[in-house]
């Protein structure tokens, strides 16, 4: 373990096996302060559904409140903090996602690793290395171009229910180019509309020749898809606007990668024959490489902007599975050997699924434990504490968290303290079951936002009640 000593963790897993098992008496609550009622708040809220919530003190394993703590309710993108240590632990904080190219005869082979973060300038760097290569060795040119994606399984959807065009639902494989995802850009003249699609990068921006997409008259559905020789999208040219740009996923993305390494390696004077996709990766000589960061600043962003392919690529990594149910069990399995026991299933990594089940007791617990003993609160995000307005505040409370969003289900776990120092882990799940069944892969349904943002208030009311009352 990097970092941390193999004592010091055991140590820390021991009080956090003790906190399940504690006899009530030793449960019971410090008295609250007046006017803090959390019932009152949680009816205040009118949420409906379910809300669960567990509070432990790091130091000692114990449990200081709690509410249907042992309830299986869905856990959303708080998933993504069990799996950022499962891969922590599984691969190491420095290990590193490296995509290379390879020269095996003929062929030139653009080998994914599995970097979740290559992006289209990262690529061209990889581009620019492996054309000076093969300039400096005096290479004839390529007769065919290959692209591997081998690395972790080929993944259709991360969630077939969800709306197809939802970007933040696309295919996997071990060659992954900005975040699997195409730039959607339109504008209006007086010829029509004007649509591109590209692989967008922060310096770079080329034309993605694998997917196409064009406006056509009709109300819904926004989007259409279909798969040919190209990913073909339209678009109902009513929802368009004057101007606009959104992100689509992309589901091919060996040929999406190997269509603009392609593109890239024209620029500089290397023309490569059009991309094929292979699944076994041949003998050949190295030419070029780029490695991602290291893992522990892969987990960060990933927690930070609740990346479901970051997630589901470090979680696949980690398991070596050959698909995401047997992953996600794999870690599931994992989590019960640190010590962490509940009512959990996992059926992914990133917490998509709305199949997936945890407890407040649980994750509350992963955060005083494992948490705790791999330094995880440094890795969440502050979660800043907003006035009756929305607006920020000032306030003498820190929260380090990580947020939960799914239809009609609002989550929080992680880390408070406050201006004395004491440190609390807990775990605020809410969820309105039949609200969110019913609206199951729909985008923004009628009612959520309200919904939302009353639940984000109460959570922030009972973070601030138990840091002045515990």
């Amino acid at each position: 373990m990097n970092g941390w000593t193999r004592r010091g963790f055991v140590a820390g897993l021991g009080l956090l096996a003790l906190a399940p098992r504690m006899a009530p008496a030793q449960q019971r609550p410090a008295a609250r302060p007046a006017g803090f009622d959390a019932e009152a708040l949680i009816a205040a809220a009118g949420l409906g559904g379910a809300v669960a919530f567990a509070v432990i003190d790091p130091a000692s394993g114990r449990m200081l409140a709690q509410r249907q703590a042992d309830r299986p309710m869905a856990p959303a993108s708080t998933l993504k903090a069990v799996t950022a240590l499962y891969a922590l632990d599984r691969l190491g904080e420095g290990h590193c996602f490296t995509t290379r190219v390879i020269r095996a005869g003929n062929t030139l082979i653009l080998a994914g690793g599995g970097d979740p973060l290559l992006d289209t300038d990262a690529l061209d760097e990889l581009a620019a290395a492996a054309v000076a290569d093969e300039k400096a060795a005096g290479r004839p040119a390529p007769t065919a171009f290959a692209v591997w994606g081998g690395a972790l399984p080929r993944i259709g959807r991360l969630d077939p229910a969800q709306d197809e065009h939802l970007p933040y639902n696309p295919s996997i494989s071990g060659m992954i180019l900005n975040f699997n995802r195409v730039h959607l850009d339109w504008r209006q003249g007086e010829a029509g509309y004007r649509l591109s699609l590209q692989a967008r990068g922060r310096k770079l921006s080329p034309r993605a020749y694998t997917a196409a997409i064009a406006a056509v008259d009709r109300g819904l559905p926004l989007f259409t898809y279909e798969a040919g020789k190209l990913e073909s999208w339209t678009i109902a040219r009513r929802g368009l606007g004057k101007s606009g740009s959104r992100w689509l996923p992309v589901r091919r993305p060996e040929l999406y990668a190997g269509d603009v390494f392609q593109t890239l390696c024209r620029a500089r004077g290397l023309a490569l024959p059009d991309p094929e996709v292979i699944e076994i990766l041949p003998e050949g000589a190295g030419i070029a490489r780029h490695d991602s960061p290291p893992l522990r600043e892969i987990v960060q962003g990933m927690l930070e902007y609740s990346t479901n392919l970051t997630a589901e690529a470090i979680g696949l990594a980690a398991s070596r599975a050959g698909d995401v149910a047997a992953s996600a069990a794999a870690m599931a399995d994992w989590l019960r050997g640190q010590g962490v026991g509940g009512d959990f299933a996992f059926h992914d990594h990133s917490g998509l699924s709305p199949a997936n089940r945890a407890d407040a007791r649980m994750l509350a617990g992963l955060m005083a434990g494992p948490g705790r003993a791999r330094g995880l609160r440094g890795l969440l995000k502050p979660i800043p504490l907003k006035d009756a307005r929305g607006k920020r505040k000032d306030s003498d409370i820190a929260i380090e968290a990580k947020t939960g969003t799914l239809n009609f289900v609002s989550n929080l776990a992680g880390y408070a303290r406050g201006p004395g120092g004491r440190e609390l882990a807990f775990a605020i799940l809410t969820g309105d079951e039949p609200r969110r069944a019913a609206s199951q892969g729909q985008e923004l349904p009628e009612g959520v936002i309200g919904w939302t943002r009353r639940s984000k208030r109460l959570q922030q009311a009972l973070v601030e009640g138990w840091v002045a009352s515990l």
